[in-house]
């Protein structure tokens, strides 16, 4: 925007030629970079990136692991192609590897089988939570929800559930997992390496599964 000041002159009796010159107001400007600073600073603000911290411990090889109970421990490998396999129990002969289960991140996947493996542990969850109240019957939500709590950390019945990630899968999928797990409501998982013996076993669950599909 710019004021135009026309000046004219007489001199002799002649008229001198106008001359023009331009001054820009610079204040809408200012208003106008205001609006874009603040604009930038609340999409800045609500773009902030979501992250899931993880909390692992450090390896020590001095440490050895705890011992785990085999009827409990229920492996998940989570594959290539967004493919979720599992197989209850441990590896004992590694020439002969149990099979691996196919399965999806779907209500009737790997969720039914987790609640499933869990029910007893409900069950006991269902039994506590209502002697608590009929005891109890004036007791806070918040404080039934911490005797709850307290209560499913001395469980000896639920699932142990070890996860791992083959090389080719993806990290989405190991978010999707650990929201299974709080679904769920599976107390005691990890998040561990997988060994050459698993790695060979999804090589052969990922053949035979590229066998099945290919048309006749």
């Amino acid at each position: 925007m710019g004021e135009i000041i026309q000046e004219e002159k007489q001199k002799g009796g002649k008229k001198r030629p106008k001359h023009h010159s331009t001054h820009i107001d610079m204040t809408p400007m200012v208003d106008l970079m205001c609006l874009l600073i603040t604009f930038f600073m609340l999409t800045t603000a609500f773009s902030k990136s979501k992250v899931m911290e993880i909390a692992l411990p450090e390896r020590d090889p001095k440490v050895k692991p705890p011992p785990v109970s085999k009827a409990r421990t229920v492996n998940i490998i989570l594959g290539p192609e967004n493919k979720v396999f599992w197989y209850p129990g441990m590896v004992e002969n590694p020439k002969s590897p149990p099979p691996l289960q196919e399965t999806n991140f779907s209500d009737q996947g790997i969720r039914k089988m987790l609640l499933e493996r869990n029910k007893f542990l409900f069950k006991k969850v269902a039994a506590f939570r209502e002697k608590t109240i009929k005891e109890n019957p004036t007791m806070s939500r918040d404080s039934l929800l911490a005797n709850i709590k307290r209560f499913n950390k001395l469980d000896d019945s639920g699932p142990i559930v070890l996860i791992k990630a083959y090389k080719d899968s993806r990290y989405a999928n190991v978010v999707d997992i650990i929201d299974e797990m709080a679904i769920c409501n599976i107390i005691r998982y990890a998040i561990v390496d997988i060994n050459y013996v698993e790695e060979d076993m999804v090589k052969t669950a990922m053949a035979a599964s590229t066998k099945s599909t290919k048309p006749q």
